[in-house]
């Protein structure tokens, strides 16, 4: 391992398989996933704060699983949709500073259907590691185009990627996903494809052109969350509209499939990553992102093929992102060639058949930490600290069973704690280096959040995603990057950074295995944070240009 060293003296851093679409083609796949999306954040869930009619269409015209369940939080729910395997298996422990690659033995979805013959392209948020090959590039993706830190610090013609390269994307940013995956969807429309368009809103920051905010700004927020007292309605009124955003651009897609002809032809999955991210209406559930609770869980999930799968069917069997990839390859007739097997099943035949013969399964929830889990079986929900919920009689899970029926507990535990057994053996708690030297990708940003800091340097919000570094005062401070260089060679360095006039002059310097190059900053660069969009005080951090 190499590891890349940065000294400054004062600087700031910063179909089954018969049921092929009428063409003889096999069927293309828009997989959309929205971003701290709550169940209760559609107006198909009867919400009447908000009107989804494009992504509720995805209801009427197909298949909506009811209770369909994902990960508390972002890059574990995304390991899983992209390998069809519980995240603790693929070496996603966290959702920053390296924690959220995703080991470079899986399989992804990206991987399956381009082996298939398909064009594959990624559109939005990626969240499962940022250097090549854990870059999307590097999974399967043809095209990418977005970013792959957890979050990001503006929504308006910001900096993003196409496919390594930084770019400028003028607009907001939901809409601008949305032209680049209708760009995609229009030039690959005569074979088939794999549209994955990962959303990232109503995450944070909470910023939302004023078409939909307008709406909003003064409305009577008539469904509350169910302690009405913890909810902040000027964060509801502003995700309420960041999520009629969201509609608006379905629809944009949906719209450009019937255009070029290719409804009949095209599998739609719309899902959330995990449940909301402020306390709102959520039909009562307990908990939202974060717990391990119904309300943290529980996502939309609809599955439209027209011509295929019956409109308006609603299917009550508990189903989880592990299952889409095994389902979209039975669905596409892609053979599901993964180096691992996977956890999930394929729902094929829950989306074709009536009264299936369906064997009783459980699904289950972790924090990233390990400290909080819980199990989901078709009537139950269980936890290892004692903690029972029947979720047929008491969906709220506002009456704890584990004393009144303690056998039935101590079975359910049982299985609860066997997994966990399972899955946390194959942790190894390492972080990996970040991968430099690949023909395929000549350039790599060593990013500030993947970085390891030493001395007082601090980043710019206590969450490291999209972060700058600042408090650079002592020449014992360092900014470590800890590198695996595929080829050796000589590599040109950029730094980019930020200096006010009174600290001109600073000297950084680069060390790499024992040799160390050093500059002066001698122009300086020190703009104002981009601050001016936000609806809601943040907590994470502005963006801020460098040079």
């Amino acid at each position: 391992m190499r590891h890349v060293t940065l000294f400054a003296a004062a600087a700031i851093f910063c179909l089954c398989t018969s049921a092929l679409a009428e063409t003889g083609r096999q069927p293309n796949i828009v997989l959309i996933m929205s971003d701290d999306q709550g169940w209760g954040d559609l107006s198909m869930s009867g919400n009447s704060n908000l009107s989804t009619p494009r992504i509720d269409s995805l209801a009427a015209a197909g298949a909506v699983f009811d209770h369909f369940y994902v990960q508390p939080v972002c890059s574990p729910t995304r390991a899983e949709l992209l390998t069809g395997r519980y995240y603790p298996r693929t070496g996603v422990s966290g959702v920053n500073v390296r924690r959220e690659y995703m080991d470079l033995d899986e399989t992804t979805i990206g991987d399956v259907f381009k082996r298939a013959g398909y064009a594959t392209g990624c559109f939005g948020k990626w969240h499962n590691g940022a250097t090549y090959p854990y870059h999307p590039n590097g999974r399967g993706f043809d095209e990418f185009y977005g970013f792959c830190s957890g979050h990001w610090s503006n929504y308006y013609d910001t900096t993003l990627e196409h496919n390594g390269e930084a770019t400028v994307a003028e607009g907001f940013i939901i809409d601008v996903f949305t032209d680049k995956a209708i760009e995609f969807i229009t030039d690959n429309r005569d074979r088939p494809f794999l549209c994955y368009v990962p959303y990232n809103t109503p995450h944070s920051p909470f910023q939302v052109p004023d078409r939909f905010y307008d709406k909003f700004a003064d409305a009577d927020v008539g469904m509350r969350h169910r302690d009405p007292d913890a909810e902040d309605l000027d964060v509801t009124r502003t995700v309420l509209a960041m999520c009629e955003n969201i509609d608006w651009n379905v629809g944009r897609i949906l719209d450009t499939l019937a255009s070029l002809g290719l409804e009949k032809d095209t599998i739609v999955v719309y899902l959330s990553d995990n449940g909301p991210n402020s306390w709102r209406w959520n039909a009562g559930m307990r908990g939202k992102k974060g717990s391990v609770d119904e309300g943290g869980t529980r996502s939309p999930c609809m599955i439209r093929w027209p011509g295929h799968i019956e409109g308006g069917k609603t299917i009550t069997n508990i189903a989880g992102a592990i299952d889409l990839l095994p389902t979209l390859t039975a669905l596409a007739g892609v053979a599901l060639d993964t180096a691992k097997p996977v956890d999930g099943r394929s729902l094929e035949p829950l989306l074709f058949g009536e009264n299936v013969s369906w064997p009783p399964r459980a699904l289950f929830a972790r924090s990233t930490d390990g400290s909080r889990l819980s199990m989901r079986t078709q009537r139950y929900r269980v936890y290892p600290d004692n903690e029972l919920f029947d979720l047929q009689e008491d969906p709220g899970q506002r009456h704890n069973l584990a004393q009144r029926q303690p056998e039935l507990y101590r079975k359910l535990a049982a299985q609860l704690q066997a997994w966990r057994d399972t899955v946390e053996s194959e942790l190894t708690g390492e972080l990996p280096a970040l991968t430099v030297g690949y023909k395929e990708f000549p350039s790599t940003l060593l990013a500030t959040q993947d970085a390891d800091l030493e001395g007082g340097i601090r980043r710019s919000a206590k969450s490291a995603n999209a972060t700058f570094l600042t408090d650079w005062r002592s020449l014992g401070d360092r900014v470590v990057w800890e590198l695996d260089v595929k080829t050796s060679g000589t590599y040109e360095m950029t730094l980019m950074y930020t200096c006010p006039e009174s600290d001109l002059g600073a000297v950084v310097e680069l060390a790499c295995d024992g040799n160390a190059v050093r500059r002066k900053i001698t122009e300086a660069f020190d703009p104002p944070l981009r601050d001016q969009q936000d609806r809601i005080l943040r907590t994470q951090s502005y963006e801020k240009l460098f040079r």
